[in-house]
């Protein structure tokens, strides 16, 4: 299966040179609110195999603890039960970097961004050869289900 198109990987511009980037997290910007963003998001990754384990209301937690006005921003933590379990077999220190965030957040301009964790790009930091493989099944299922979103 065909993994879909993401966009080329952003650069840093170090002087003379400019130097490629890992990019971290594949993203989207979406049709329609954010809460109706927020359900689409849910039932896509839940079609992937993924469930929301925890979700922070980034908003309601600023405002509550800084007394800040912050755009709505919420961070959901999906967990792949299956996969979360092989990582775990392979690299018993993984759960530090599970489960998987994806970010829905309004733009500055009003729209709606989904943003995911590439799991691939962070696996690369623990050197566990064992990760690749899984990482690369992970990056797909969240891959197609950012994709999917309209």
């Amino acid at each position: 299966m065909e993994l879909p198109s993401l966009p080329p990987h952003p650069y840093i511009d170090c002087g003379s040179r400019r130097e490629a980037r890992v990019s971290y997290y594949l993203n989207k910007v979406v049709q329609g609110g954010y809460e109706q963003t927020l359900a689409r998001v849910v039932e896509a990754f839940k079609k992937e195999g993924f469930g929301v384990l925890t979700e922070i209301d980034v908003r309601e937690t600023l405002k509550k603890k800084l007394d800040v006005d912050f755009r709505k921003y919420r961070i959901l933590g999906m967990c792949n039960p299956p996969f979360a379990y092989k990582a775990l077999q392979a690299e018993d220190k993984i759960g530090t970097m599970l489960p998987c965030s994806v970010v829905v957040q309004e733009t500055p301009a009003g729209q709606v961004e989904v943003a995911a964790i590439d799991p691939a790009a962070s696996m690369q930091a623990v050197g566990n050869p064992a990760l690749a493989g899984i990482a690369a099944e992970v990056r797909g299922k969240l891959a197609r289900a950012v994709a999917g979103l309209s």
